[in-house]
C-alpha cells in the first residue's frame, strides 16, 4: 500500500513539501482557446488558495516527454484483466498508450492529418466497453472512433456540426452509443488576443448528441441534437470536460470562465439546466476534468480537478447529494486537464485506480484504497 501523508490546511503551507520547479511558462506547448487564460492569476500557488486537503502519493507518474502537451486519459481492460491507458497528446498529434500499472509508454498511435487514422490535435478521450476508444479532434473539428486494442480506425464523424470541440461523454445506448460533445465555439478574439465568449443566446449548442450505431456491418453516425441553457445562470461560457451519471440523470459539465466564477453546472441527461452549481465555494483555480466512482448501493463520489500549476487539487462530491466530500493532492502531479476513473480496477488497482494528466507532458495514476483511506471515505463495495 503506498503510505498517505497526513491531513494539510492550505493557510499552514510551512510544513508541505516544497512544488516542483515545473511551471506554465516551461509546459506552454502551443497553448490555445480556453488554455491562453492560464498564463495568469490561474496558475498562483495551491498554498495561496487556503483549500483544505490531504496528500495522496501517486502510484506511479509516467515519464514526462516536454513536447507531448498531453491532455486526456482514458483506460480499459486488455485481455489478460490489466489496465492500460490511452492519453491524447495535442502537440505531436498522437495518442499515446501506457501501462495502467506501471506507466510505461507502450506505444503511440496515428499520424498528423485529417484522413481516417489520422489526428489534428487530439483532446477528450473516452473508452467503452473495453472495445472503443472515442476521440474528439479540435482542429479537425470531428470525433474519431477506433476499436481496442488495435486501435483501428473505424469512424469520422462530426465534422460538419462542431465548431471548436474539446471534450465528451459517451454511454451505451441502445445497440449502440450515445457521444455528446462539449463545442466550446467562440466569436473571435478581442485586441488583446483574448477570446470573445459569444452572447448569451449563441450558446444554446455548447453540447452537441451524436448516436452511433452499426449498420450492415459498418459504423455510422447521425447527430441527434443540441443543448445549452442560454440564461445568465446556466450558460456555459467555456466549455471543455463534461460527464454523465445515468442512474440520477445526472451531466455535470465544467464551466471553465474564471470571471463567470469556475465550478461544475448540473443538467439533466436531456440536456435542461437543474439550477444548481456544484463546488462554487471550492473551486479556486478552474475547473477540468470530470470523473466518476460508482459504488454498488447507488452511493459514490464525483472526482474533478481544479487546476493548479503547482499542484492540481482533486475536489469530490457526494454522488447523490453533490456536496464536497473532500479534497486531495498528489506529491507531484500539476496542471491536470482531463482525468479518468476506472472503478473496476486490476490485480495492482483493486479497488479501482484513478488516472490525470499531469504538466502536459506526463499522466499520474493513484490508488483509489489511498484516496479512501487520506479521506475516510466509506467502502465502496462495486
Amino acid at each position: 500500500m503506498i503510505s498517505v501523508a497526513a491531513l494539510l490546511v492550505l493557510s499552514a503551507c510551512s510544513a508541505a513539501p516544497p512544488p516542483p520547479a515545473a511551471s506554465g511558462a516551461q509546459t506552454a506547448n502551443g497553448k490555445e482557446g480556453d488554455e491562453n487564460g492560464k498564463q495568469g492569476d490561474l496558475l498562483f500557488s495551491r498554498h495561496q488558495a487556503q483549500i483544505p486537503h490531504v496528500v495522496v502519493a501517486e502510484a506511479w507518474v509516467a515519464k514526462p516527454a516536454a513536447g507531448d502537451n498531453v491532455d486526456s486519459p482514458a483506460s480499459w481492460l486488455d485481455g489478460d484483466g490489466r489496465l492500460k491507458v490511452v492519453a491524447s497528446a495535442k502537440s505531436i498529434d498522437q495518442l499515446i498508450v501506457y501501462d495502467g500499472d506501471t506507466g510505461a509508454r507502450l506505444r503511440t498511435v496515428g499520424t498528423p492529418g485529417s484522413a481516417l487514422g489520422q489526428l489534428s490535435r487530439p483532446n477528450g478521450v473516452a473508452t467503452i466497453d473495453d472495445k472503443y476508444v472515442f476521440v474528439v479532434e479540435r482542429d479537425n473539428h470531428r470525433v474519431q472512433m477506433f476499436s481496442l486494442p488495435d486501435f483501428q480506425p473505424l469512424l469520422v464523424f462530426a465534422q460538419d456540426e462542431l465548431r471548436q470541440p474539446y471534450g465528451l461523454w459517451v454511454r451505451r445506448q441502445g445497440d449502440g452509443y450515445e457521444v455528446i460533445v462539449s463545442d466550446n465555439y467562440m466569436q473571435g478574439e478581442d485586441a488583446n488576443g483574448e477570446d470573445i465568449v459569444p452572447p448569451l443566446a449563441d450558446l444554446d449548442k455548447r453540447l452537441r448528441r451524436f448516436q452511433v450505431n452499426q449498420q450492415e456491418g459498418q459504423w455510422m453516425a447521425s447527430g441527434a441534437g443540441h443543448f445549452g441553457d442560454t440564461s445568465e445562470a446556466g450558460a456555459i461560457r467555456v466549455t471543455e470536460s463534461v460527464f454523465g451519471d445515468e442512474a440520477n440523470h445526472r451531466l455535470l459539465i465544467a464551466e471553465e470562465d474564471i470571471p463567470t466564477g469556475t465550478r461544475l453546472r448540473e443538467y439533466t441527461l436531456d440536456g435542461k439546466y437543474t439550477g444548481r452549481d456544484v463546488g462554487a465555494g471550492n473551486y479556486r483555480a478552474q475547473a477540468e476534468g470530470i470523473a466518476l466512482m460508482r459504488c454498488k448501493d447507488g452511493s459514490g463520489w464525483w472526482v474533478a480537478s481544479d487546476q493548479f500549476d503547482d499542484r492540481t487539487v482533486f475536489h469530490l462530491f457526494d454522488r447523490q447529494t453533490l456536496q464536497h466530500a473532500g479534497s486531495f493532492v498528489g506529491e507531484v502531479t500539476g496542471l491536470t486537464d482531463g482525468v479518468w476513473l476506472d472503478e473496476r480496477g486490476d490485480a495492482r488497482f483493486p479497488q479501482g485506480a484513478f488516472y490525470a494528466s499531469h504538466l502536459d507532458v506526463a499522466v499520474s495514476a493513484f490508488d483509489w484504497r489511498d484516496i479512501a483511506a487520506a479521506l475516510k471515505l466509506p467502502a465502496c463495495e462495486r
